[in-house]
């Protein structure tokens, strides 16, 4: 219940002035969605202008890919401390920045070194907005409504990932080349040159957008409190719900802080009360990349072609995926304040468990065709209305207010090593145990998230901050 209610009124929301803020916040999700998504259609470009197609250049040619991860996990890990010295909003306009930095540095990029360097940049951005959007937007939200408003950032995140999709595609069509073109062809064509440079550029205009507007939005009001600037917190609480309901939320959050040091060490995290927070809340962030979903994303391709589609069919397959992943982020944003984080918890593992038994037994027993595109289809719709978005809700709830930017930083940072390792092993994986038994793999590992999550996970919703603070402090 939120403190506003406990305390015997009912606020009235500026529910105008809250979308906007947190709709602002949120741009960091677009941008991590388009940023992490675009280098896919330059890749076939992008490569041969670096010499990267040659014998040999495998290793120079994943890291072109995967550079933009170490970035993640450096901004993951700064993002902690900062956000505590620096404030939420401080962080959003430096992701702003570092993605505008990043698109325009690496559509100018002339050499391989300098390409990879403007992608570690906007990795750094990704790693700081993916935690620091949930976070601030979290801190500023109604109580009763603070699950759909979080879980806004994963539709922007979906958005983005659609935008990078089409914007490639629109400017590959400026000037396509046939599909068995060779290298030196494609070297030598207008998307070989330029059409690449346009792709990763068209990030700027969003960016820079960003930037104008997250020099406008307020401080996190609870990140204000925690530094002793009550008045500055009072006026952005009482433009989102009402002086009443700014009075109440201060002395709550006041009430939580009290007593409590505000320099935050990461070695405090280690005492058994916050450990088994940081554990559950890493545990969490693990869990959502390793229930396997990704792999479909990340191997589309493969998996639709094992299940005997061909080119035309996997492509139009990966644009329904797309579609499917963005309706069904609707309906988390629908059902997260009304049916509780918990159950729409348990529902994704539980319903990928099934989905993935079934689709090992159709690689198993050589079922192919549409099939097994509606189990794909299904393991995404579960995903995307459950663990996608409601992970990012409860790492931004279940610390308390005092350690939440050291907490989270250390939650996102265990994301993005997971992200890389699900990655990195699902060849082998796939080469050991065969279609059927990566996907019955990957079923047990949701197994064991379901039954960690029935125990542990707290349902938080309808719950202020800081009565969740408490609950989970007894």
């Amino acid at each position: 219940m939120s403190t506003a209610v406990s305390e015997g009124f009912e606020p009235k929301y500026d529910l105008r002035y809250v979308w906007t803020i947190c709709l602002v916040a949120a741009m960091g999700g677009l941008l991590f969605g388009y940023d992490w998504v675009v280098i896919g259609g330059a890749k076939p470009f992008y490569e041969p202008f670096f010499g990267l197609t040659g014998a040999g250049q495998a290793w120079r040619a994943g890291w072109a890919m995967s550079s933009a991860l170490a970035g993640c996990l450096g901004g993951a890990l700064l993002s902690g401390a900062l956000a505590d010295r620096l404030g939420r909003k401080r962080l959003l306009v430096a992701a702003a920045v570092l993605f505008t930095v990043s698109a325009v540095w690496t559509a100018l990029a002339g050499t391989y070194d300098a390409f990879i360097w403007a992608r570690i940049v906007g990795g750094v951005g990704i790693g700081l907005a993916s935690n620091v959007s949930p976070m601030y937007i979290a801190e500023s939200s109604p109580a009763e409504m603070r699950g759909r408003f979080v879980s806004v950032n994963q539709l922007t995140i979906v958005i983005g990932v659609l935008a990078a999709q089409v914007v490639n595609l629109l400017i590959y069509n400026l000037a396509p080349v046939a599909q068995d073109a060779s290298n030196d062809v494609i070297l030598r064509s207008w998307n070989g040159q330029a059409g690449w440079r346009w792709m990763f550029a068209a990030e700027a205009v969003p960016a820079g957008l960003f930037l104008l507007l997250a020099l406008v939005i307020p401080e996190s009001p609870r990140w204000l409190l925690k530094r002793g600037r009550a008045a500055e917190a009072a006026r952005v609480l009482a433009r989102i719900g009402g002086a009443a309901y700014a009075r109440a939320e201060v002395a709550d959050v006041e009430a939580t802080l009290r007593g409590e040091h505000q320099v935050v060490h990461y070695a405090e995290l280690l005492q058994p009360k916050l450990l088994k927070l940081v554990a559950l809340g890493a545990f969490l962030a693990v869990f959502q990349q390793w229930c396997g979903i990704n792999v479909i994303f990340n191997y589309a391709e493969e998996i639709f072609r094992a299940a005997g589609y061909d080119v035309s069919g996997m492509m139009f397959n990966i644009v329904i995926t797309g579609l499917v992943n963005l309706a069904f982020t609707f309906v988390a944003i629908r059902a997260v304040d009304r049916w509780g984080r918990r159950p729409l918890m348990l529902l994704g593992a539980g319903g990928l468990l099934a989905t993935y038994a079934l689709l090992g037994a159709c690689y198993h027993y050589g079922v192919k065709g549409p099939a097994v595109l509606a189990l794909v289809l299904t393991a995404i719709a579960f995903y995307a209305m459950t663990l996608a978005p409601v992970t990012w809700v409860l790492l931004a709830e279940i610390f308390p207010n005092r350690i939440r930017g050291a907490a989270m930083s250390l939650c996102v940072s265990a994301l993005w090593v997971a992200c890389f390792a699900l990655t990195a092993t699902f060849k082998p994986i796939n080469a050991a145990l065969g279609a059927a038994g990566t996907f019955w793999l990957y079923g047990a590992i949701c197994l064991a998230g379901f039954v960690v999550m029935w125990l542990r996970v707290p349902e938080t919703k309808g719950k202020s901050l800081e009565a969740i603070e408490r609950e989970l402090a007894d």
